[in-house]
C-alpha cells in the first residue's frame, strides 16, 4: 500500500469526509521518451516536415515558420530532458491545480521547481537502472487496477479520464511504471537502512506522555440532517428548517438522545446519535472548532457540511493522559461484507443489496463468510469478511460505533463510511491490558515513518548533487534559476 500512497500523491506540486480524507490526486502525466545521449551534438533536435524547395535550398513561403523544434534543456548523466518534455508537465500540473482550485505560482518558479525535480527523477531511474531494478507488464497492470479501485472507477473508466484529460494512456502507463521503480530505488536505498535504538523508543514515549497530560478528547453524541445529492435550494430549505426544529425542541430541554432516534440520518441514530470519544485533531476542523469550546452537557450551534446539517453535543471530557491510563480497553473479533459506491453502484443500490444479504442471514438461509467472499469488495473477502482483533480506533468511526452497539453473533443494518456500505457482525469480544509491546511498535513505527521522511530527502539531494548536470541555454546560463 505505500507503493499505492505513492502513485496517488506522486505530483510534488499538486495537493496529496466527514470523518474521512480527502480523494487525492492522480499522477503526473509521464515525460515524452527522451533521446538518448549524443544523437544530437547541437542544442536542438529539428524534426522537418517533408515539403519540397524551390530547388535552389529555400523553403516555400510560409513554410519554414512550421518546423517543430525541440531543443534540450538539460543533460542529466547520460540522458536529456527537452522542452516539449518540460512544457508537457508543466502543462498536466498547471490543469490539475486549476482543476483542484490550487493557486498557481509565478510561471517562472513553476517552471524551476519541475524541471528540478525532473533532473532528480531522471537521476534516481538511471541508478534504477544501473541496479536491475526493473517493472513487468503485469506488476504494472495491477498497480493500475488498485488506483482505478482507489478511485472507485474501472480500469477502463480510468483510462477514458485520463485521455479525456489530454494524458495519452501509455504516457500514463510510464509514469506509473517510473514511479514504482523510484519507490522500490528508494525503500532499497533508504527505507531497509533505518536503524531505530531502544532509546529512541524510550524518548519518543515519554515526549507522548508529556504531551498527553496537556491533550484532551471528547465523548460526543451527533444529530444528522442529511441533504439529499443534487438538491434543489427548496430542498435545502426543508433540510435546514427540519434540523432548526430539532434544535428549537433542544433548547426547550428535549433529550438528546431521543432527538436523535427520531430525526437524526446517520447510522448512529438509534443508539442515541453516539460518535464516542475523539480527540478533536481527528474530527472536521469545522466541528472541533465548534466543539472545543463546549463544556459537557452543551450542544453546537447547526453546523453545515457537504452533505448534512448536524448538531453535536459534548457529554464528557477528558484528558488524553487520562485515557491513556484506563488499563484495560475491549478488543472485537469482527467480520464485515463491503459494497464500494461506484459509478455504477449507487449508496442506495448497495444499501438495497446488503439488506437483501442480511434478510437472507437473518432467515439462515446462508452463512456470513459464504456471502463476503461471493460479494464484498474488500481484501478481508477471500477470509470470509474476517477482520481479526480491532482496538479502538483501528477502524472509521462510524464502523466503530455500529460495531461497538451490536450484540456477539448479531448483523447490522447497512453501515455507510468513505470506504462505501458494510454490514458488520461481531464474532466475540474481550477485554484485555493494553500490550506495553504494542505501544512500543507504534512508537517505533511512528519513529520509522519521521526518519524515512527525513532520509529520502536527504538521499534524494545526494543523488541529485551525484549527477552530472548541464544546462543547455543559448548564454549558458542555469535556466532553472
Amino acid at each position: 500500500m505505500k507503493v499505492l500512497a505513492l502513485l496517488l500523491c506522486s505530483s510534488a506540486l499538486a495537493g496529496c469526509s466527514l470523518f474521512g480524507k480527502k480523494p487525492a490526486a492522480a499522477p503526473a502525466a509521464a515525460p515524452v521518451a527522451a533521446p538518448a545521449a549524443g544523437a544530437a551534438p547541437a542544442a536542438t533536435l529539428a524534426a522537418k516536415p517533408a515539403v519540397k524547395s524551390d530547388g535552389k535550398g529555400f523553403l516555400p513561403p510560409g513554410e519554414s515558420g512550421n518546423v517543430a523544434i525541440d531543443s534540450i534543456v538539460v543533460v542529466v548523466n547520460d540522458d536529456v530532458i527537452t522542452q516539449r518534455e518540460l512544457n508537457n508537465r508543466i502543462k498536466t500540473v498547471t490543469g490539475r491545480m486549476k482543476a483542484q482550485n490550487v493557486a498557481l505560482p509565478d510561471a517562472a518558479d513553476l517552471r524551476r521547481q519541475m524541471l528540478e525535480r525532473m533532473i532528480v527523477e531522471r537521476a534516481q531511474l538511471q541508478m534504477a537502472k544501473e541496479m536491475g531494478v526493473r517493472v513487468d507488464d503485469l506488476q504494472l497492470d495491477r498497480a493500475i487496477a488498485r488506483i482505478a479501485e482507489a478511485q472507485k472507477l474501472s480500469v477502463q473508466d480510468l483510462r477514458n479520464q485520463m485521455e479525456k484529460d489530454g494524458m495519452p494512456y501509455a504516457a500514463f502507463r510510464e509514469e506509473i511504471r517510473e514511479e514504482i521503480i523510484m519507490q522500490r530505488l528508494r525503500e532499497h536505498e533508504v527505507d531497509a537502512k533505518i536503524q531505530i535504538s531502544d532509546a529512541e523508543v524510550d524518548s519518543f514515549l515519554a515526549a507522548e506522555k508529556a504531551a498527553a497530560a496537556e491533550q484532551f478528547e471528547l465523548n460526543i453524541s451527533q444529530i444528522m440532517i442529511r441533504i439529499p445529492d443534487n438538491a434543489t435550494a427548496e430542498v435545502i430549505a426543508q433540510r435546514r428548517a427540519r434540523a432548526e426544529e430539532v434544535m428549537r425542541q433542544l433548547r426547550t430541554g428535549a433529550d438528546f438522545a431521543k432527538m436523535a432516534g427520531t430525526y437524526s440520518d446517520s447510522s448512529d441514530a438509534l443508539q442515541g446519535g453516539v460518535v464516542g470519544w475523539r480527540q478533536p485533531e481527528r474530527l472536521p476542523p469545522v466541528f472541533a472548532e465548534a466543539l472545543v469550546k463546549l463544556k459537557p452537557g452543551q450542544v453546537t450551534p447547526i453546523i453545515k457540511s457537504v452533505g448534512a446539517f448536524h448538531i453535536l453535543k459534548v457529554s464528557e471530557r477528558r484528558s488524553l493522559a487520562e485515557a491513556q491510563a484506563v488499563a484495560a480497553v475491549q478488543q472485537t473479533h469482527a467480520r464485515h461484507i463491503l459494497i464500494k459506491v461506484t459509478p455504477t453502484m449507487s449508496a442506495a443500490d448497495a444499501k438495497r443489496k446488503l439488506l437483501e444479504l442480511k434478510e437472507r442471514l437473518d432467515n439462515k438461509a446462508a452463512k456470513f463468510e459464504d456471502l463476503a467472499r461471493l460479494v464484498s469488495n474488500d481484501g478481508s473477502a477471500a477470509k470470509g469478511g474476517d477482520l481479526g482483533w480491532l482496538y479502538p480506533g483501528d477502524t472509521m468511526p462510524e464502523f466503530e460505533t455500529a460495531m461497538n452497539n451490536l450484540k456477539i453473533g448479531e448483523v447490522s443494518d447497512p453501515v455507510e463510511t468513505s470506504f462505501g456500505i458494510h454490514l458488520i457482525e461481531v464474532l466475540e469480544r474481550k477485554s484485555d491490558d493494553v500490550s506495553k509491546e504494542r505501544e512500543r511498535n507504534n512508537a517505533r513505527q511512528a519513529i520509522r515513518e519521521r526518519k524515512m521522511e527525513e532520509e529520502a530527502e536527504s538521499w534524494q539531494r545526494e543523488v541529485r548533487d551525484r549527477a552530472y548536470v548541464e544546462f543547455r541555454t543559448e548564454d549558458g546560463s542555469n535556466p532553472a534559476k
